[in-house]
């Protein structure tokens, strides 16, 4: 969410909080309507791409192919995707037209965001941290001289922050606790692979649920496999617990040990 400060932007050193007040308003008649859309890096959440795929009538593998570029992110070793910007000479984000964003609606996670920036100080096992926001105010952006005022609160309802962040929560909460590690520890190249499966390919990891032998592995109740069957948004919440198992032994979906040993086994 913070991928705007890769610009030059300028950043309130005030931390904000949920009660805080911003004025802002960003609309057509604004003169720098679009700007912001242009020479940014921006980060995708599973629930982004799920959102775009969908509205573009893409499976997951075609939208990121056409639409991201993969990446390490900072301080994780984890593999990410960005948006990937147009060749022209501004370097446009691909959904931006003179007259405001085709995909709106579904637009990602930090445009939603925009002008806050979210951070969260460490990773606390079980702690309700909601981290801090700060305000980015690029020098170009006009926004700030509306006369609309809202809390952090009010916007992010505004902006339908709220729905994004529960979906990706378990995602997010991954990504901080491994940025809590030592640098030196490591993930392996296969924790890795299955981290960008779930994250980004969600059609590819519903195949690798219901055509492998995932489900004789580990015990996943009749309902759920309906949920994640039929729902992508139930299939993320249930991709992100099993993480925790692939990544740290001793969380995640209970596997079948009878199942497991007998693989092992042959193994």
């Amino acid at each position: 969410m913070t991928d705007i400060l890769d610009k030059m932007a300028h950043i309130d050193p005030v931390k904000l909080g949920l009660d805080s007040t911003i004025k802002f308003r960003c609309h057509k008649k604004v003169k720098c309507y679009t700007k912001c859309c242009r020479d940014i890096r921006i980060t995708l959440t599973p629930y982004d791409v799920v959102r775009l795929k969908n509205r573009l009538g893409l499976s997951s593998e075609e939208f990121l192919a056409i639409y991201t570029e993969p990446q390490l992110l900072e301080k994780t070793d984890l593999p990410i995707v960005v948006l990937r910007l147009l060749d022209d000479e501004l370097k446009s984000c691909p959904f931006v037209r003179e007259n405001g964003c085709i995909v709106y609606e579904d637009r990602p996670t930090t445009c939603r965001y925009y002008p806050l920036g979210v951070a969260s100080l460490s990773y606390k096992e079980g702690a309700d941290d909601a981290g801090f926001y700060f305000l980015i105010h690029e020098p170009h952006c006009l926004g700030f001289d509306e006369e609309q005022i809202m809390t952090v609160h009010e916007w992010r309802g505004d902006q339908g922050i709220d729905t994004y962040d529960e979906i990706n929560a378990g995602w997010t909460d991954i990504i901080v606790r491994k940025r809590s590690f030592p640098p030196d520890i490591k993930l392996t190249d296969k924790s890795k692979q299955m981290f960008f499966l779930v994250s980004y390919n969600i059609d590819k990891f519903r195949r690798f649920i219901f055509d492998s032998t995932f489900l004789t592995l580990y015990e996943v109740d009749q309902k759920t496999q309906k949920a994640i069957q039929e729902n992508e948004i139930e299939l993320l919440k249930f991709g992100f617990k099993w993480l925790k198992g692939v990544l740290w032994q001793g969380e995640g979906i209970q596997m079948n040990e009878k199942a497991a040993e007998q693989r092992k086994t042959r193994k």
